[in-house]
């Protein structure tokens, strides 16, 4: 697994970077602005990106979509200090895979990065009630958006399927036990869904879901 860390305090990239290199993890680059991780990001092509929310000039968000308008893929964490509410919502919907604390156990990084890997989302522990709220609608973003359900009538049974199970909240192992496929061909309708949809995160099509009443027993 190889790692590129955005961020602007050098002392944090350096624990961080500790951290992940004494656990046997590649550290692609480590820089301290969004425009430069965005560069590396280009030129490296790393695994996965962990990236600050709240960075001078270029910030977390920002720079994500940013990565998205350049057609870079690569999932992204968000690691911040920052609990807001709106702060993870803004994340989310910028298209982050994961939004983790800072104060966090060093020991839950690696297995973060490797649930983002198998394309699952991963959000602090701390933060699921936050979650739960954004992914029902109840939040105050005021950037939430409106009627973004047309790409719904263009899945197919299967991904209408999927959907519902990831608006429940559940992995991609655990809908591929219950739908007795392979994780893999979950992963490929999974990307699918996101495409058709316009969104970039799985935590944006359950939003989506979840507006139109979809669950794993269909549209309600």
């Amino acid at each position: 697994m190889r790692v590129l860390l955005i961020d602007d305090h050098a002392l944090v990239r350096k624990g961080i970077e500790t951290l992940l290199q004494s656990r046997g993890i590649d550290i692609a680059a480590s820089v301290g602005s969004g425009q430069e991780g965005i560069e590396k990001a280009k030129e490296l092509k790393p695994d996965i990106i962990l990236l600050d929310m709240k960075m001078p000039g270029m910030t977390g968000p920002e720079t994500l979509q940013m990565l998205r308008s350049e057609k870079i893929e690569t999932p992204v964490l968000m690691l911040t200090m920052s609990r807001e509410e709106q702060d993870l919502a803004e994340a989310l919907r910028s298209g982050a895979q994961g939004y983790l604390l800072k104060d966090m156990d060093p020991e839950d990084l690696v297995p973060a990065l490797n649930s983002a890997l198998s394309g699952d989302n991963v959000v602090a522990k701390e933060l699921i009630g936050s979650l739960t709220r954004i992914v029902q609608g109840k939040t105050d973003e005021p950037d939430k958006p409106t009627d973004r359900h047309a790409g719904l009538d263009n899945l197919t049974p299967r991904e209408s399927e999927i959907i519902g199970h990831i608006a429940d909240g559940q992995s991609n192992k655990v809908i591929a036990r219950e739908l007795d496929i392979t994780d893999g061909t979950v992963k490929l309708h999974v990307k699918a869904i996101l495409r058709k949809l316009g969104v970039h995160s799985r935590v944006e099509a359950a939003v989506i879901a979840v507006e139109n009443g979809i669950n794993r027993k269909g549209k309600k």
